[in-house]
């Protein structure tokens, strides 16, 4: 059985203590937990319930974001750059990259927003 993870430990940034997941989880188990996710009734529970905290959930992200340092004066001027190709096909491959890249980028950190907040509804469960 092969070991997917084990996080453990935590990090400061800007101010802010993040703590790493501690459970262990084998790949096996990661892989039947995101198979479950693809069930198409159980993924309506979690849109539902994702809609309803959606406003607290972006303030959130937007927050984490910006306190990474994701959109400041270099995401700025990468988007100058972009804005000052001139061939119009190579700017456009140039604005689907710079999108797919902020995408992973919320993607990466809208899941560790997800870890914490399990955290801290599991703490509140006890």
């Amino acid at each position: 059985m092969g070991q997917a993870g084990q996080l453990e430990g935590s990090i400061e940034r800007h101010g802010r203590h993040y703590s790493a997941i501690t459970e262990r989880f084998t790949d096996e188990q990661l892989s039947a937990a995101l198979q479950a996710l693809t069930d198409p009734a159980r993924f309506a529970e979690i849109e539902r319930r994702v809609a309803a905290a959606a406003p607290q959930l972006q303030q959130i992200l937007a927050t984490a974001l910006a306190e990474g340092g994701w959109f400041d004066s270099a995401h700025e001027q990468q988007l100058s750059g972009i804005a000052a190709i001139d061939d119009p096909e190579e700017r456009l491959a140039a604005f689907r990259t710079l999108l797919a890249e902020e995408a992973r980028i919320g993607m990466l950190v809208g899941v560790a927003v997800g870890w914490e907040l399990a955290r801290e509804l599991g703490g509140a469960a006890r």
